[in-house]
C-alpha cells in the first residue's frame, strides 16, 4: 500500500482526469529545470491511463533526477498487482500502443514490483 508522502510527488484518484493532472504536474517541474517536456507528456500520459485502467488504488505520480545519470526520471505508482505487457502489433486494435510508445521516446524505461504489493513503473526523460 502507497502511505508515505513525498514531496516531489502528486497523488491522483484512478479518474479520467489523472493523465491531465500528471502531465501538468510534469510539465511544471520540467519547466523549473528548463527541460523540453513535449515526449515527457505523451509519457507520463501513457503510463498514468495504465495504471488507471489496468492498476488499482490511489496513483503516485513522481519526477525527479536520476541519481546515476542527471536524466529527468517519471515513476508512476500503484497498487495492482498486475505488472505491464508490451503487447505485439496489432493494427485492428485501437489500445495496446502505449508502452511501445514509451519504450520509443523515452531514454529508458522498466518495472519495479513492490515487496508489499503493487509497483512502479518508470521512465528516463530524453532531454
Amino acid at each position: 500500500m502507497i502511505t508515505d508522502e513525498l514531496t516531489d510527488a502528486i497523488y491522483l484518484e484512478p479518474t479520467k482526469q489523472a493523465p491531465e493532472q500528471a502531465r501538468r504536474f510534469l510539465s511544471e517541474r520540467l519547466t523549473e529545470w528548463d527541460v523540453d517536456d513535449f515526449n515527457g507528456r505523451l509519457i507520463v500520459s501513457e503510463l498514468v491511463t495504465n495504471s488507471y485502467v489496468h492498476g488499482a488504488g490511489t496513483i503516485v505520480v513522481r519526477v525527479f533526477r536520476d541519481e546515476q545519470n542527471g536524466l529527468p526520471k517519471v515513476e508512476v505508482w500503484d497498487e495492482g498487482a498486475n505488472l505491464p505487457v508490451v503487447r505485439p502489433p496489432n493494427y485492428a486494435s485501437i489500445s495496446g500502443r502505449g508502452l511501445v510508445m514509451v519504450a520509443a521516446l523515452a531514454t529508458d524505461w522498466g518495472v519495479r514490483p513492490f515487496p508489499g504489493g503493487g509497483k512502479a513503473v518508470w521512465a528516463l526523460l530524453p532531454t
